[in-house]
């Protein structure tokens, strides 16, 4: 048993997806990773809670309320249709919106619990020698922070790798468009090619444990 052409392009299609999402939440939240974990302000409690929102919410329910959002009567799929940019639901870029929702607290947390474990005397330090804010940021929180953006890349990246209810509920199951390996997986089962099934299925299995060695291997040891 071998894998097909659809099976190719749907682990291409992840790797793609997984890929693109990492790099835009890496961007992203290290901002909001570094002001959860220096502010004060009584926003940050609720803030933190909509980030790690995903952890709990079922995935067919954020799926859901994306699809209601970005669709044709939803505000957002509105908005898109006025500025010509069509609708995201069932588009590649659709299924990026959704996995960075999804995937962003294991993003934010291990970025946020690495600038919290800094401590402020290395900042102090730096501003006591004439270095500005930013420099402190560049120069100083961010290597002191390389474990955390580590652990929180490969952690992005796996767990979009394996995304299933958001990717299904509003991408749908377009091949080469947005049909990823879980649901490949799915439609294999659905057809009871479980030869097929049990290729992907392992390949996933694997990927998960060398994700998970790696970041053992790669937590810094005491």
């Amino acid at each position: 048993m071998e894998l097909n052409a659809e099976d190719y392009a749907a682990i291409w299609l992840t790797l793609k997806l997984a890929g693109v999402t990492t790099l835009l939440l890496m961007v992203l939240c290290t901002p909001l990773a570094w002001w959860l974990a220096h502010t004060r302000s009584r926003w940050s409690g609720p803030i933190g809670a909509v980030v790690a929102l995903p952890l709990v919410l079922p995935p067919t329910v954020i799926g859901f309320y994306l699809l209601v959002t970005l669709g044709p009567n939803g505000p957002i799929g509105q908005l898109t249709q006025a500025l010509g940019l069509g609708q995201l639901p069932f588009t590649f870029a659709g299924l990026v919106l959704g996995s960075l929702i999804y995937s962003m607290p294991f993003t934010v947390q291990p970025l946020q619990r690495a600038f919290e474990a800094q401590g402020p005397r290395p900042l102090e330090a730096a501003a006591s020698l004439g270095a500005s804010p930013l420099d402190r940021f560049f120069t100083v929180a961010l290597p002191l922070a390389r474990p955390g953006f580590i652990a929180a890349a490969v952690l992005t990246f796996a767990h979009t790798v394996g995304e299933f209810g958001v990717v299904l509920m509003l991408g749908g199951n377009i091949p080469g468009v947005t049909r990823v390996v879980s649901v490949q997986i799915y439609d294999h089962v659905e057809a009871m090619e479980y030869g097929h099934a049990h290729l992907l299925a392992a390949g996933m299995v694997a990927f998960s444990f060398l994700v998970l060695l790696a970041l053992n291997w790669l937590q810094p040891k005491k």
